[in-house]
């Protein structure tokens, strides 16, 4: 069994049903813990009853003593005619307020919506135009960026050609310099026979 399913405080003072008392002596035959438990509560109740009974004291009172004299806000609270005023004042000030601040404000006149829808138009107008000027702007350096990359990559190109076409050029000189050289020197030679 369970020690901690017994209420030995109940058990010792009476309070538990004639079933759980029955079980309670039972656990108690056997459990060495629960019967020291149970000695326990039976010393406390020895010497509880060897104290002496004595009455509490009660402090003796006079009107003349601070402790009723009304202190702070309950001296107002306590007086009829300052609560009746302050009341009184709190609603005059309330009125006030409520007045002040409910009073008819003047009205402004609608907006011309006309006129709204023209400042709109307007202001779109500006923003499109600042748009498409930047978008312009923005497509004309690019296009003259590309511009400038693709004339660059031709006079590269023909830079280059020119330089290939003048080593042919000079290579075909110089074939042709031995070739004259070769024929000069052969007219030269049937010459001096």
């Amino acid at each position: 069994m369970n020690c901690s399913q017994f209420d030995w405080k109940g058990y010792f003072l009476g309070e538990t049903s004639g079933m759980d008392r029955t079980g309670a002596e039972e656990h108690l035959k056997i459990c060495p813990h629960c019967r020291q438990e149970l000695d326990r509560l039976r010393s406390i109740r020895a010497m509880m009853e060897t104290l002496p009974e004595e009455a509490p004291p009660r402090r003796i009172a006079f009107v003349s003593d601070k402790i009723f004299e009304p202190r702070g806000w309950a001296r107002f609270w306590n007086s009829a005619p300052r609560l009746g005023f302050a009341s009184a004042s709190m609603l005059a000030a309330a009125i006030l307020a409520h007045g002040w601040l409910m009073a008819p404000r003047p009205q402004t006149p609608p907006p011309d919506l006309a006129a709204v829808r023209a400042q709109l138009e307007a202001e779109v107008t500006r923003n499109m135009q600042a748009a498409i000027d930047k978008a312009v702007s923005d497509a004309v350096s690019r296009q003259a960026r590309q511009a400038a990359d693709l004339v660059a990559a031709a006079e590269q190109r023909m830079e280059e050609r020119r330089r290939m076409d003048t080593i042919a050029f000079e290579e075909a000189f110089q074939v042709l310099q031995k070739r004259m050289n070769v024929y000069r020197a052969s007219l030269g030679f049937g010459s001096a026979q």
